[in-house]
């Protein structure tokens, strides 16, 4: 079959759209009020609802939210920020942003997260926090360790980017105890189009990370509305997310019960289609409890076996070249085995909700024979 037939193959990642986003931005853009709205509010509410969480605060990105998270944990310079080289280059740049180190790590070389002794072994005297990121949607249990890392004031910040909608065991990702920080970019489980959010453990979190969003401004939208000045009281960024933003995320939480039922099934199809090739791992994404994000492989010859499919217009990617061999970050460079082997196996298939059946069997079959051609098989 010609690839240029299955046009849901071409694309790596894909942002999917159910419909009534289109009217729910038009409403905001018929309003005259496209900034920080009640829009935004009710976003706030509705996924708070949604994780059965007090609080939910909107950011204008993930890395926002990270930056924010940061922030309010009072992390900054001198201190030393625990975090696995596996990852996108934004959770490195938002522990940069705030003056602190990044203490590069190894991850388990199944599921590309990293464990409980990972991060125990890379404590130190600064250590001040530790973000477990939940690599492909996986949950990142360090149940065994909170205690420990409390006791020694370090504060836990999951990087759930590609987790919003999965569980660690039978809580769903943001209600464990964590400050969590969600992306809702294009191609996420829940897009806005562009946004974050960050989910606080107490009032007072909840508080600073608002008016760090807002400029460190004291007064809200409507308080400054009624009065020929403003209080700005502390340290602060534009990190609203827009009425435009949030309306489009309202309307995707009305269908996130299809989200996770297709973007399960998609991986389990993959999954059985992918079990005969000898030469293929699946990395694991335990998507009983997970919503999977990705579809990543391990596979050898990797740099050749993406040049074959990529020729063959089948929209392969990696997730992601790991950061401590990275030129802005080689000061912090430490020998980290398990991802740099990832690293030179790691291929992430087609994955979007626009994917059919038909469609991955095309990839699996794609990269069956870019194997063979590879000398892979």
């Amino acid at each position: 079959m010609n690839t240029a037939s299955r046009p849901d193959v071409r694309r790596n990642a894909s942002p999917y759209l159910y419909g009534p986003e289109t009217g729910a931005v038009a409403r905001v853009l018929e309003s005259g009020q496209y900034g920080h709205t009640d829009v935004t509010e009710e976003f706030e509410r509705r996924v708070a609802g949604f994780l059965g969480v007090p609080d939910a605060v909107a950011v204008a990105s993930g890395t926002a939210a990270l930056h924010a998270a940061l922030l309010a944990a009072k992390v900054g310079p001198g201190d030393e920020v625990i975090v696995p080289s596996m990852t996108f280059c934004a959770t490195i740049q938002a522990i940069l942003a705030v003056g602190a180190t990044p203490k590069f790590v190894d991850v388990d070389p199944a599921t590309l997260c990293v464990t409980d002794q990972l991060v125990m072994e890379a404590v130190s005297d600064t250590t001040s926090a530790v973000i477990p990121v939940l690599f492909g949607g996986r949950a990142v249990p360090l149940a065994s360790v909170r205690d420990e890392l409390a006791e020694r004031s370090i504060t836990v910040i999951e990087d759930a980017a590609h987790a919003f909608g999965s569980r660690d065991g039978t809580c769903r990702v943001g209600t464990t105890g964590s400050l969590t920080c969600f992306s809702f970019g294009p191609i996420k489980n829940l897009t806005c189009g562009q946004g974050g959010m960050v989910i606080p453990r107490t009032p007072e979190e909840a508080d600073t990370i608002r008016r760090l969003r807002l400029l460190g401004i004291t007064q809200s939208q409507g308080e400054r509305a009624n009065t020929t000045t403003y209080r700005v009281g502390t340290f602060g960024l534009r990190y609203q997310l827009s009425a435009i933003n949030a309306a489009i995320g309202l309307a995707q939480l009305d269908h996130f019960n299809t989200t996770e039922h297709t973007r399960r099934r998609l991986w389990r199809t993959y999954q059985q289609a992918l079990a005969p090739l000898d030469s293929v791992t699946l990395v694991d994404v335990d998507a009983d409890h997970s919503l999977p994000h990705l579809c990543q492989v391990r596979v050898p010859h990797r740099d050749q076996v993406f040049a074959d499919l990529r020729a063959r217009d089948i929209g392969v990617g990696v997730h992601y070249p790991p950061n401590h061999l990275q030129p802005a970050f080689a000061t912090w460079h430490r020998p980290l085995p398990a991802t740099e082997h990832a690293g030179a196996e790691i291929l992430s298939l087609p994955f979007h909700q626009h994917l059919t059946e038909t469609g991955i069997d095309h990839v699996v079959s794609a990269l069956a024979q870019a194997l063979k051609t590879s000398g892979g098989a």
